[in-house]
């Protein structure tokens, strides 16, 4: 069966699209640096968005938190410009956080690769041995 795509996930593709653009057009503060827009999650009655995001090449958790202080005092910016791109009666508000997962996932990433490299570097010095 088919997913039902309620209006708060309308909403917030639209958002999510918006301010992928609007951060990298907009935001000029040197602090911030490159952001990628992962989710937006719109609350039922619209009035709030939890906006998660990235940012390219940072692993500084000190830069990490600054850029998300600067993001979250923008906040208030970033939403009168959203509410000139969406034609929407209220934009909903906007909180900026952390996404961890695609880190986490390149971390497990390499902890896989290096299991999966182990074990064949093991697995070929037991065949050698069985040769002799």
């Amino acid at each position: 069966m088919a997913r039902e795509f309620h209006r708060a996930d309308r909403v917030a593709d639209a958002m999510r699209r918006e301010l992928a653009q609007l951060i990298q057009m907009e935001v000029r503060d040197p602090r911030v640096g490159m952001v990628n827009v992962n989710d937006v999650e719109v609350s039922r009655d619209l009035t709030s968005a939890k906006v998660f995001v990235t940012l390219v090449g940072e692993d500084d958790p000190a830069k990490i938190n600054t850029s998300m202080e600067v993001l979250n005092r923008a906040a208030g910016f970033l939403r009168s410009q959203l509410a000139r791109a969406i034609q929407m009666r209220s934009v909903p508000r906007l909180q900026f956080r952390y996404d961890e997962t695609s880190v986490r996932g390149q971390k497990l990433s390499a902890l896989i690769d290096k299991a999966v490299k182990a074990d064949r570097s093991h697995q070929s010095s037991d065949d050698g041995d069985d040769k002799e």
